[in-house]
């Protein structure tokens, strides 16, 4: 049984997932960073100054000048503006993603589109049902003239005199 374990964590697909999943890991962080450092900057200039990080509804009804004060007083609340960051890196991901994919795809088909060479009882059996096939004759063709064909001049008209 520890056998097969091993055989089956070594196999190259299960392989492959592990380092995929590592690696989408590190770019989700590149991507929130990137979401709220560098898109949402911009955004939030283009509607006046709105720093999307620090958008909040306390729960306890209470009013805080910002985040930092909201969870130094330990008070819950609905951190919308955390969820738009993570909503909008989650569809940079997503798209990033999806061009991974369909560029993948792509690959395969292309290695797919490849006829596959036959194999030998394959190419044999071949050969033997061509052999056992019985040839049709040949459509005779009508015998093509090649002579050059001659043409008659034109009558000349006789010269009329008046």
């Amino acid at each position: 049984m520890l056998k097969d374990f091993k055989a089956f964590l070594v196999k190259g697909n299960v392989v492959d997932m592990a380092v995929w999943f590592i690696f989408g890991a590190a770019f989700g962080t590149v991507v929130k960073s990137l979401v709220s450092n560098v898109v949402m900057p911009p955004v939030g200039k283009m509607m006046a100054d709105v720093d999307f990080s620090q958008m909040f509804y306390a729960l306890d009804g209470n009013t805080y000048a910002n985040l930092a004060a909201l969870e130094e007083a330990g008070t819950p609340a609905i951190k919308y503006g955390a969820f738009i960051n993570d909503a909008i890196g989650f569809i940079i991901l997503g798209f990033v993603i999806f061009l991974l994919v369909r560029m993948i795809t792509k690959m395969q088909k292309k290695e797919e589109a490849k006829p596959a060479k036959p194999t030998a009882d394959v190419a044999l059996l071949t050969e033997i049902r061509d052999a056992l096939v019985p040839k049709k004759p040949a459509p005779k063709k009508a015998p093509v003239n090649k002579a050059p064909v001659k043409r008659k001049a034109p009558a000349k008209k006789p010269a009329v005199k008046k």
